[in-house]
């Protein structure tokens, strides 16, 4: 498997993780970039937004345009997703314990 397959599976998931924290298990697309910077991603806003839109066509998450700005909710499914109790391919396996 390609590197960076791999590093966006990771970063997929890590956004997953990110909304399953945040209140609503809502954010955009911005904050979810500052927080993966955090995680050691830099990537551009396009990749995010690429990313999100991904997400939300595999159903796992479901995203939205307001003003301008992406928002991204996570789905049942995603929340499945991002605890390790299903899988989709394009989207690391969480690490048990994670």
């Amino acid at each position: 498997m390609k590197y960076s397959t791999l590093i966006a599976a990771d970063r997929r998931l890590q956004i997953l993780q990110l909304l399953a924290l945040s209140g609503g298990y809502r954010a955009n697309e911005y904050i979810l970039s500052d927080a993966l910077r955090g995680f050691g991603y830099e990537v551009s806003q396009d990749v995010v937004r690429s990313d999100l839109a991904w997400l939300a066509e595999q159903g796992v998450a479901s995203a939205e345009q307001v003003a301008g700005v992406m928002l991204i909710t996570l789905t049942e499914r995603g929340l499945d997703v991002q605890a390790g109790r299903a899988l989709i391919p394009g989207v690391k396996r969480p690490r048990p314990g994670q």
